[in-house]
């Protein structure tokens, strides 16, 4: 595998330059992957190809009837990158690892509508532990689910561990039996107190119960509900009656096919510009859940969107069914199908049903995908009306030169001037544009609060340099006219003449607008100023989150300093393990004496500190 990087101009319209199109031609006719590149070299698009000539020739050609979104890419390519491969194998795992890594502009990109749990049962130990998880991993575990009701799971997981006597610890190399042995909660396996065989005959029921079998368990708390309710125990037989209906939703069938097996069935429901892929989950030969994903696109055929949809979706997961149903043909069935088969490492089918119960579910999965798509649009069109209406009547009302497609508003935050930090939130099309977001940590006023200075620096910063931001339409400034008017001069200061600035005071939510002597009072219930209100919360609230995180490291190593055994170097290695004091907190011993320089001694100090009372901690830190 080989690279060969070409560098383009276009020159003028939209046609490609004479020095493109000879270099396309001398491209080879091997497989491989080829990278579309703008003006700044950013990666807008990833695509594979048998024959690398033909593929990115047809991308050069002037055809009048290429797909929009073709079109829309070609305006902004100039640049052209190839990887060449021996096989179209090689060429296809390439390219999911590059689409996920560059995320380009024109590759379809997926939108995840939730992710639902599993419950975990880790087998491949000799003492296993029942949990919930939303990461499906090739660990040799049992994984149940994905479950569309997570209370219910909740309810299954507390009663299993009501029931049977399981550990719940992640590690089992510790010194003594913990406070779960003492409550009879669990059996300690960790000193042997309980057999593997034994052990596994609490596992082995509770996989059957995840199963759909009969268990004791159902038969037990069955029998209490009856009881409670003949001695007049009313809300006790209510808790059993919850119980019981907890579990019969996480056995429920749903859908019965006629043979065992794990199989995923994809349904596809397309319209102009966007896509629900809906994925059915059918193992052990029982339908267990679903999951809904949304895809944009530029007029790709619907074959385009499945076929992508499939390599990035699974070529991102650690699960590969032993069965892929699609709705319809693809030509690169064949080579999914080899490419499954290596991931799982043995033979993967992929097929297209076209009748019996297969050929149902993929109606099902069809019908329930348009129903998401159809309801996703409505949600869609109705948060760009609202957001797109509130941008132009802001607009209006503030008499703006043109409209606002891209705000800033910035806010400052510390503590008696300790930890000053500012930020910079950005809203773009009424919507926030997080990848946007700037945070500064203050130099000119750590240690002696000065709002006016601190602004200063942040305008300095943000418009006095030469930088690839662009500008916005609208600079907008947390306070009242005492705020506007001490930026003002600080903004045109640095050059930034012709974008106007407004600031927003919290009292009666007041908007006051450079060169007005006289507020602007916007309805509460008006679009305009929740948009505003939206802008300038999110951006107290991006402000305040980094002050708090920054304290929180000057407290936790304000603490550290009283502990015996930490010095500078574990006091650094800790933040850097943990991030925050509630992460070490919840550590083990065990975790605790697995950063670096730490000790089992001294991790278990410091676990012992953190459950001290509150007048030990105080005696302890004079």
């Amino acid at each position: 595998m080989y690279s060969i990087s070409m560098k383009s101009i276009r020159k003028g319209g939209h046609m490609p330059s004479e020095e493109l199109l000879e270099k396309v031609s001398h491209l080879p006719t091997t497989p491989g992957v080829y990278l579309w590149r703008d003006q700044y070299n950013r990666i807008i698009y990833v695509g594979k190809a048998i024959n690398l000539r033909n593929r990115v020739r047809s991308y050069v050609r002037n055809d009048a009837n290429r797909a929009p979104k073709v079109a829309a890419m070609m305006k902004r390519a100039v640049d052209v990158e190839i990887i060449q491969t021996k096989t179209e194998m090689e060429a296809l795992i390439l390219e999911n690892t590059l689409i996920k890594e560059h995320e380009p502009k024109y590759n379809i990109r997926l939108r995840d509508d939730k992710t639902y749990p599993y419950v975990k049962i880790s087998v491949q130990e000799d003492y296993p532990r029942v949990y919930m998880t939303r990461r499906l991993e090739r660990d040799g575990a049992k994984y149940f689910g994905p479950f569309t009701d997570v209370t219910s799971v909740h309810v299954v997981l507390k009663l299993i561990r009501q029931y049977y006597p399981l550990r719940t610890c992640k590690s089992m190399k510790v010194e003594r039996p913990c406070l779960q042995y003492h409550m009879h909660y669990c059996e300690a396996p960790c000193f042997n107190k309980i057999s593997v065989p034994d052990y596994r005959k609490y596992i082995d029921e509770i996989v059957e119960l995840f199963e759909g079998k009969p268990i004791p368990l159902l038969k037990e708390i069955k029998e209490k509900m009856e009881l409670a309710a003949e001695d007049l125990r009313f809300e006790d037989a209510a808790r059993y009656r919850d119980q019981l209906s907890s579990i019969e939703k996480i056995q429920e069938k749903q859908r019965m096919v006629t043979q065992r097996g794990d199989l995923d069935v994809l349904g596809l429901a397309v319209d102009t510009s966007m896509a629900c892929v809906q994925l059915l989950f059918i193992r052990g030969g029982r339908l267990l859940g679903r999951e809904n994903y949304f895809v944009q696109h530029d007029g790709d055929s619907a074959e385009t969107i499945m076929t992508d949809f499939i390599k990035q979706y699974y070529g991102d997961t650690n699960f590969i069914p032993k069965e892929l149903l699609l709705p319809m043909d693809s030509t690169d069935r064949d080579l999914l199908r080899e490419w499954f088969t290596q991931l799982k490492g043995q033979n993967v089918d992929v097929s297209v049903p076209q009748r019996g119960y297969k050929m149902d579910m993929i109606k099902m999965a069809h019908e329930n995908a348009k129903t998401f798509l159809e309801e996703r649009r409505r949600q869609w069109q109705h948060q760009i009306d609202k957001t797109g209406g509130a941008v132009k009547k802001l607009a209006e009302v503030l008499d703006l030169p043109r409209l606002p497609e891209r705000m800033e508003c910035f806010d400052i935050s510390h503590t008696q001037g300790a930890e000053t930090v500012a930020s910079m939130v950005v809203f773009e099309g009424g919507k926030p544009a997080k990848k946007e977001y700037r945070r500064f940590k203050l130099k000119t006023t750590q240690g002696k609060p000065d709002d006016f200075k601190s602004m200063a620096e942040i305008m300095e910063r943000r418009y006095g340099k030469e930088t690839d931001w662009p500008m916005p339409d609208l600079i907008i400034i947390d306070g009242g006219k005492g705020q506007l008017n001490a930026a003002l001069p600080l903004i045109r200061g640095v050059g930034v003449t012709d974008v106007p600035v407004i600031s927003l005071a919290k009292r009666i939510e007041e908007v006051f607008v450079e060169g007005q002597s006289e507020s602007i009072i916007l309805s509460h219930r008006s679009p305009e100023l929740q948009l505003l209100q939206q802008i300038r919360d999110e951006a107290h609230r991006f402000a305040i989150t980094y002050h708090r995180k920054l304290r929180g490291k000057r407290n936790l190593e304000s603490i550290l300093d009283h502990i015996e055994g930490i010095g500078p170097k574990r006091r650094k290695a800790l933040w850097a393990h943990f991030n925050s004091l509630e992460a070490m907190k919840e550590a083990s011993i065990d975790e605790l004496s697995k950063v670096e320089s730490m000790n089992y001694k001294t991790a278990e100090t410091l676990y012992n500190f953190f459950r001290m009372s509150k007048v030990e901690k105080q005696d302890m830190l004079k």
